[in-house]
């Protein structure tokens, strides 16, 4: 049983500390029974026995192992971050030590040894942010055994999640959210003229990066940008961007891979519109399990029921040199 004094997040602690290791939990999460019960339980509010193992202590109810697997892969589709990003699972706050200062070569004589200079570390933390999702479904719906709950709350939650996700990963404050890149990723350069960018800002932008990030460099770009950038033209009138050859892969531009977002700012004087680098050095922490809730009373005299999923993560820039960013150049 959990302490009702313990705060949302604290329950979520205690239970993914129980289930660290616990592999018969874990082995009833992924039984059919539990699967059975829980998708029961949303449907028709029932509680059972087998939902026990699944329970947090206030309504919520961890998802079913197979409907969390096909959530991940669903929202590694809506949210390219989880894509070029690094996603890691953990159960408490990690602390990435991280080196302060570069790393130095020279020659040495035999039987001579390497100088270390003062080396410097620090840490960069993956906490833990409640992200939630809510939606309302009549009763009529629930009890018509055509409908696919299930089915119906992948889209929604995946939808939505993913979007929220996006926006946090790229231009988040760190305020109850992550903190997005736009804000840890170094400035690579200034765009030459005010309020405007070119093919030109961007061969200085790629090269404003070391050459070991360039190696896995990719762009991400505001839509305004993406426009613009796409009317450029060789000399010669060929367009300089290459658009996809494959369906559901991404365009490119001087070889490098080009993700498109609505979160990212416009091409206006002192914004960011254009990120470059290689993002596996911004880390996902996905904290624990996620949770399903139904709110079978709070919308009842309007024959409607809630549905709330609830996950806990996190993400950061650990190595901002990594990536660097394009500003247009203000008056």
């Amino acid at each position: 049983m959990y302490n009702e004094k313990l705060t949302v997040n604290e329950r979520f602690d205690a239970m993914e500390a129980m289930l660290n290791g616990n592999t018969g939990v874990q082995d009833k999460l992924a039984a059919d029974s539990y699967g059975k019960a829980f998708w029961n339980h949303m449907h028709s509010g029932e509680i059972t026995n087998e939902l026990k193992v699944g329970s947090d202590g206030s309504g919520r109810y961890i998802i079913p192992s197979t409907y969390e697997e096909e959530l991940v892969k669903k929202l590694k589709c809506e949210n390219f971050m989880r894509k070029i990003g690094t996603v890691v699972t953990t159960e408490h706050d990690m602390r990435l030590p991280v080196s302060l200062t570069e790393a130095e070569g020279g020659w040495v004589d035999e039987g001579g040894e390497i100088s270390f200079m003062d080396a410097k570390f620090g840490q960069v933390k993956l906490g833990a942010h409640k992200l939630e999702v809510a939606f309302l479904i009549t009763d009529e719906l629930l009890e018509d055994s055509g409908v696919d709950l299930e089915k119906y709350a992948m889209e929604v939650f995946s939808e939505v999640i993913g979007e929220n996700e996006e926006e946090a990963f790229l231009v988040g404050d760190g305020n109850g959210k992550p903190m997005g890149m736009i804000h840890q990723a170094e400035v690579g350069i200034t765009t030459e003229k005010v309020g405007e960018i070119t093919m030109d800002d961007m061969v200085d932008l790629v090269h404003s990066l070391k050459a070991p990030y360039r190696a896995n460099g990719v762009f991400v770009m505001s839509e305004d940008a993406y426009i613009k950038l796409r009317k450029i033209k060789f000399f010669d009138g060929r367009p300089a961007w290459q658009p996809s050859l494959v369906e559901g892969e991404p365009e490119r531009l001087f070889g490098y891979d080009v993700y498109v977002s609505d979160y990212m700012p416009t091409v206006d004087g002192g914004n960011k519109p254009v990120l470059f680098g290689d993002f596996k050095y911004y880390w996902i922490g996905d904290r624990g399990k996620r949770r399903f809730k139904r709110l079978s009373e709070r919308f009842a005299d309007h024959g409607l029921v809630g549905f709330v999923a609830t996950q806990r993560m996190d993400g950061t820039l650990v190595l901002p040199e990594a990536v660097k960013s394009l500003v247009v150049k203000s008056e």
